[in-house]
C-alpha cells in the first residue's frame, strides 16, 4: 500500500493531504492529479455530497504560484475554484474572485468562499464517471500493481 510520509512528499502533496482530511469531514471526497481534459492537471479535484465539483489548487510558494499558467483553464471544470497554501504564503498575491483554503499536511480552514460557477450539466455527469472510474483503477493497483491492463 502507498501511504504519503512526511519525508518523501513535495510540500504541494504534504498540503494536498490536510485539505482532502479537512474535505473529508465536510462529507467530500477527492483525488490528486485529476485530469479533467488532455494537457489540464487539477491538483485536488474533490466530488461534494450533493454533487457539487469544487478544484482546489495547491501552492507551496511565490514561485510556484507565478509560475502556473494554465490555472485559468481550469475554471470551466469545476463549479468552485479555490487556492490552497500554507499559513506563511503571501495570500495578497492570489486573485481575488477565487477561493482560499489555508492549511498544512494535517488539516486546513475555508478562509474565502469561491464563486460559484455551475458546470453544464452534460459536463457534471462526465466528470463524475471519470473521477468514479480514477478513482475505482487507483484503489485496483494499489491492491494490484503488477496488474496493467487498466
Amino acid at each position: 500500500m502507498n501511504i504519503l510520509h512526511e519525508t518523501s512528499a513535495q510540500p504541494g502533496q504534504l498540503l494536498a493531504r490536510g485539505v482532502a482530511r479537512y474535505l473529508s469531514g465536510l462529507g467530500f471526497v477527492s483525488l490528486e492529479e485529476f485530469v479533467p481534459a488532455r494537457g489540464l492537471r487539477l491538483d485536488l479535484f474533490a466530488l461534494g455530497p450533493k454533487g457539487e465539483l469544487w478544484i482546489i489548487e495547491c501552492k507551496s510558494s511565490r514561485a510556484d504560484f507565478t509560475s502556473d499558467s494554465k490555472w485559468h483553464n481550469y475554471l470551466e471544470w469545476g463549479d468552485r475554484f479555490f487556492w490552497a497554501v500554507d499559513g506563511d504564503f503571501p495570500t495578497d498575491i492570489l486573485p481575488i474572485d477565487t477561493g482560499l483554503i489555508i492549511g498544512d499536511a494535517y488539516d486546513a480552514a475555508l478562509i474565502r468562499e469561491a464563486p460559484h460557477h455551475p458546470v453544464a450539466p452534460a459536463r457534471r455527469k462526465a466528470l463524475i464517471q471519470k473521477f468514479a472510474t480514477k478513482a475505482a483503477e487507483r484503489l485496483w493497483r494499489s491492491r494490484d500493481p503488477d496488474f496493467t491492463s487498466l
